[in-house]
C-alpha cells in the first residue's frame, strides 16, 4: 500500500487511490479515517499527473518564450523538487527512519501525509498558473508574456511565504526571458527570432489594429522598417516614458544598420558588452525605477556614441526652423506669394470654363484643380521668392531646403496617414484635426503644404507631427488669405475714390462726379463691413502670430539651444536667482558710474555666456520635448475648440464671398461705363439686372460677415467663461516632457497667451457692432 501511494504522488496513476465502482473492491478494508488520507494523497497526485502533462506541452508548444520559461520552470524547478521529496520520504521509510517508523515497522498514514501537507497547496496554486497559460489557448488567443509577468508579481503579495517563494522564482524565469528579449532590441535592434509576437514591438502593418501607432506604418526611403509600439504586451512596471525610450532605443539601432553603419551600435562591442553587463546586474523581481534608470543610461550612450554623429543638433535645429519659417507662417512673404499664385490659378480656371458669374451663388463652387496644377502654384511661389532674397546667403539656403522638402498636394487624393494621439492629444481632438475644414480654403478642395522628411529625421520628428504642422499652416494660412483678399480691394482705385476734374471740364466731368459719388454711397456699408473684418482679422492675426506662435517658439527654441528666453527674464529677476548678466544690466544707473567697473562686469558676461555649456539633449528628449511643444500649440491655437473654429471658418468663407461680390461688382462697373462712355454693347449681357443680382448679394453676405464676427467673439467670450477650458489652458501649460532630466533642463511650455487677452484687443472694435442701424439704412 504505501509502495502505490508513493508511486502514485509521483505521477503514476494507483487503482488504490481511484474511487471507481469497478475498483471499490481494492479499498473495501479501508477505514473512513485512511479514505480521507488517500483522497488527499489521490488529490495531490492528480495535480502532480496534469501539471506534468500540461507544462510539457506548453513549454513545447506555446507560442510566448515568456510562458515557456515559466513552464519550464515549473517542471523543472518545482515538480522536480517534489520528485525528490518522494524519494526522501521512500528512503526514510527503507532507512527505518523513527519519525516515520513506528514500532513492529508500522508506518503511519498521517506521518507519510504530513510530509507532503505543505507542497499541498503549493501545487494547487502551480495548477492554478498552468491553467491561465491554457485557458487563452482555449479561447484563441495565446496568454501574452506581459500578463503572466504581472500576474506573478501580484502573487508576491499573496501573504503566504510558499507560495510568495515560489512566484519569485517563477517571476525570476519570467523577467529573465523577456530581459533576454529586450536586450536583443535595446543594443542590436532586433526583434526576438522566436516569440517576436508576444514582444511589445511590432513591425508596423496595415492590418495591425489594435495598437497604439506611436509611429504610423510606413517604410522609410532608405529602407528602414518602421516599428509600433504595444502597451498592452507590456509588464506593469514598465512606465510609457520608459516604453518610448526602448522603442526609441531600437528604431535607432535599426536606422543604423540599414545606414550600412553595422559596427557602430551604442559605439563598439566594449559599449555593447559594458551595457549588457548593466543589464545583468538587475535583480529579480525587476524594479520600475532601476530598469528606467538602465534604459536611460543605454539610451544615453546610444545618443552620445552614434546619434550624434548621424543627426547633429544643427540639423534638428534647421528642419524646425523651416517649420516655423514656412508651416507658422514665420517668413510672411511665403504666405503672400502662395495666396496669390493660388488666387491666379482658381481666376484662371475660372476664365477657361467661362464660370465668371461664379458669385451669384450663395455658396463657392468647387472648382477641379489638377495636382500638376496644385504643383506649380508652388513652383511659382518659389519663384517668387527667389527674386525677393538677394543675397541673403543664410535665408537662400533655408529657401533651398524648403523647395527640396515641401509639396503642395490635393489631400483628397492622397488621403493622410492616420493621425496618432498621445499625451496631450485625446481621440477627439485627433478627430478634429483629421476634418478641419480650413484646408479647402486655398483652392475650394481639400489641399495643404506637407513636407517629405529625410532620414535620420524621422527619429525626432514623427509622421503625426508632419500632419499637425499641415493642419496649423492651412489653419493660419486661411486667417492670413482673408487678411490679405480683404486689403487688396483698396488697391481697387475706382471703387475707393474719385479723382477731381480739372477746371472747365464741362458736363461729362459732373455726370462722371455724380456717378461716383452714387457708387460710393452704394459701397459704403461694404468698405464699413470689410473694414470690421480687416480689424477682426488684424487683431486675431496679431494674437495667433505673435503671443500664440511667437511666443511658443522662443521658449522652445530657447530650451533647445540652452539660452534664455526673453519671457522668461522678469520672473528670474523677481525670484533673486539671475545670472551675471542680468545683474549687469540691471545695475541702477547713475551720472558717475565707474566705467572700469562697467567694463569689468561686460567681460564677466562674456566669460559667463562662453563657459555655460548647452544642454546636449538627445533625439529622444527632442523628440518628446517637440511633441509636446506641437500638441500645446495647437491648444494655444484653438484648434481643439469646435466652438470656435466652426463660426470662423463659416466667417473666412463669408468673407470670400464679400471679396468676389466686390470683385465682381468692379468688373460690371467697368463694362458699364465702356458701354456709356465709349459705345462697347455685349448683346448677350444685361448689365444693370447684373448689378442689381450683384448688389442683393452683397448687402446679404454684408449680413452675414457682421453676424459672423459677432459670433466668433461670442464664442471666444464663451471660452473665457467655461471652467473646463480653462482648466485644460493651465494645465498644458504645466505639462512637461517627462524626460530623465533635471526639473531645470525639462522643456515647459509655459503659460502663454490667453483668450482674455484677444478679446481685450477686440472689445476696441465692439463700436462696430452699434452701427447695424447705419448699415440697415443704407441696405
Amino acid at each position: 500500500m504505501l509502495h502505490e501511494i508513493l508511486l502514485s504522488l509521483s505521477g503514476h496513476p494507483s487503482p488504490l487511490l481511484r474511487s471507481t465502482d469497478a475498483e471499490s473492491h481494492a479499498r473495501a478494508g479501508i477505514t473512513p479515517p485512511e479514505r480521507q488520507l488517500l483522497a488527499s494523497a489521490a488529490h495531490l497526485s492528480d495535480i502532480h499527473v496534469k501539471l506534468l502533462t500540461y507544462t510539457s506541452q506548453i513549454s513545447s508548444s506555446h507560442p510566448s518564450a515568456i510562458c515557456r520559461a515559466v513552464a519550464a520552470a515549473v517542471s523543472s524547478v518545482h515538480l522536480a523538487a517534489f520528485q525528490r521529496k518522494v524519494l526522501e520520504v521512500e528512503e526514510s521509510i527503507l532507512k527505518d527512519d523513527p519519525e516515520l517508523v513506528g514500532a513492529y515497522n508500522i508506518v503511519p498514514l498521517t506521518a507519510i501525509m504530513a510530509e507532503f501537507k505543505q507542497w499541498t497547496r503549493r501545487m494547487e496554486w502551480l495548477w492554478e498558473v498552468v491553467q491561465y497559460m491554457m485557458a487563452r489557448e482555449k479561447d484563441g488567443t495565446a496568454c501574452q508574456g506581459a500578463e503572466l509577468i504581472n500576474r506573478l508579481r501580484r502573487e508576491l503579495q499573496s501573504g503566504y511565504q510558499d507560495v510568495a517563494d515560489t512566484a519569485l522564482n517563477l517571476v525570476t524565469m519570467a523577467e529573465t526571458a523577456w530581459l533576454k528579449q529586450v536586450s536583443a532590441w535595446v543594443l542590436y535592434g532586433r526583434l526576438p527570432d522566436f516569440g517576436g509576437d508576444d514582444f511589445f514591438v511590432q513591425k508596423s502593418q496595415a492590418a495591425q489594429e489594435v495598437c497604439i501607432p506611436t509611429f504610423p506604418s510606413r517604410v522609410h526611403a532608405d529602407g528602414a522598417q518602421d516599428f509600433v509600439l504595444l502597451r498592452e504586451r507590456l509588464p506593469s512596471f514598465v512606465t510609457a516614458t520608459t516604453a518610448s525610450s526602448m522603442l526609441f532605443i531600437g528604431k535607432s539601432l535599426n536606422h543604423v544598420r540599414v545606414m550600412g553603419d553595422m559596427n557602430a551600435g551604442l559605439g563598439g562591442l566594449r559599449h555593447v558588452s559594458s551595457k549588457l553587463a548593466e543589464l545583468g546586474r538587475l535583480t529579480f523581481p525587476l524594479n520600475g525605477a532601476a530598469f528606467a534608470r538602465t534604459v536611460t543610461s543605454i539610451r544615453l550612450s546610444l545618443s552620445e556614441n552614434t546619434l550624434q554623429k548621424i543627426l547633429p543638433l544643427a540639423r534638428v535645429v534647421e528642419m524646425l526652423r523651416l517649420f516655423r519659417e514656412f508651416f507658422l507662417l514665420g517668413r510672411a512673404e511665403f504666405a503672400l506669394a502662395l495666396t496669390h499664385e493660388a488666387d491666379e490659378k482658381i481666376r484662371h480656371r475660372w476664365r477657361r470654363a467661362g464660370n465668371l458669374a461664379y458669385e451669384k451663388d450663395d455658396s463657392l463652387k468647387n472648382v477641379t484643380v489638377k495636382d500638376g496644377e496644385v504643383a506649380a502654384v508652388l513652383n511659382r511661389t518659389w519663384a517668387v521668392l527667389a527674386s525677393m532674397q538677394g543675397n541673403h546667403a543664410e535665408e537662400d539656403e533655408l529657401l533651398e531646403l524648403a523647395r527640396d522638402v515641401l509639396r503642395l498636394q490635393l489631400t483628397k487624393s492622397r488621403p493622410p496617414t492616420p493621425m496618432s494621439g498621445g499625451r496631450g492629444l485625446g481621440p477627439d481632438a485627433i478627430k478634429l484635426l483629421e476634418d478641419s475644414p480650413f484646408r479647402n480654403m486655398l483652392f475650394s478642395v481639400p489641399a495643404a503644404v506637407v513636407v517629405e522628411l529625410p532620414s535620420p529625421l524621422d527619429m525626432v520628428i514623427a509622421p503625426s507631427d508632419l500632419q499637425i504642422y499641415s493642419c496649423i499652416n492651412s489653419y493660419l494660412l486661411s486667417l492670413r488669405r482673408a487678411h490679405i483678399r480683404l486689403t487688396d480691394l483698396w488697391k481697387i482705385t475706382s471703387l475707393r475714390r474719385h479723382h477731381p476734374a480739372p477746371p472747365g471740364a464741362g458736363e461729362h466731368a459732373a455726370l462722371l462726379r455724380q456717378r461716383w459719388s452714387a457708387r460710393s454711397l452704394a459701397l459704403r456699408s461694404s468698405w464699413t463691413t470689410a473694414s470690421a473684418a480687416i480689424f477682426f482679422l488684424g487683431e486675431t492675426e496679431a494674437y495667433l502670430q505673435t503671443e500664440i506662435v511667437e511666443g511658443m517658439w522662443e521658449t522652445f527654441s530657447a530650451w533647445l539651444m540652452g539660452t534664455e528666453s526673453r519671457r522668461d527674464v522678469p520672473n528670474t529677476a523677481r525670484s533673486g536667482a539671475a545670472t551675471p548678466a542680468l545683474h549687469a544690466t540691471q545695475r541702477p544707473e547713475s551720472d558717475d558710474e565707474d566705467l572700469f567697473l562697467e567694463d569689468w562686469d561686460s567681460k564677466n558676461v562674456r566669460q559667463a555666456s562662453r563657459s555655460t555649456k548647452k544642454p546636449a539633449h538627445d533625439p529622444q528628449t527632442l523628440s518628446a520635448a517637440h511633441t509636446l511643444y506641437l500638441r500645446t500649440l495647437v491648444h494655444r491655437l484653438l484648434l481643439t475648440q469646435p466652438s470656435f473654429t466652426d463660426p470662423l471658418y463659416a466667417l473666412l468663407v463669408h468673407i470670400d464671398h464679400l471679396v468676389a461680390h466686390v470683385q465682381r461688382l468692379h468688373s460690371i462697373y467697368t463694362s458699364i461705363d465702356l458701354e456709356t462712355d465709349a459705345g462697347v454693347v455685349d448683346a448677350f449681357v444685361d448689365l444693370e439686372r447684373e448689378e442689381r443680382e450683384v448688389m442683393a448679394l452683397l448687402r446679404g453676405v454684408e449680413g452675414r460677415v457682421r453676424k459672423g464676427i459677432e459670433g466668433v467673439v461670442e464664442a471666444l467670450r464663451n471660452l473665457e467663461n467655461d471652467t473646463d477650458f480653462l482648466a485644460e489652458w493651465e494645465s498644458q501649460g504645466m505639462m512637461t516632457d517627462d524626460d530623465d532630466m533635471s526639473a531645470g533642463q525639462r522643456y515647459a511650455p509655459g503659460r502663454i497667451g490667453g483668450v482674455n487677452r484677444l478679446l481685450m484687443k477686440l472689445d476696441f472694435g465692439s463700436w462696430l457692432g452699434n452701427r447695424t442701424d447705419d448699415w440697415e439704412a443704407h441696405e
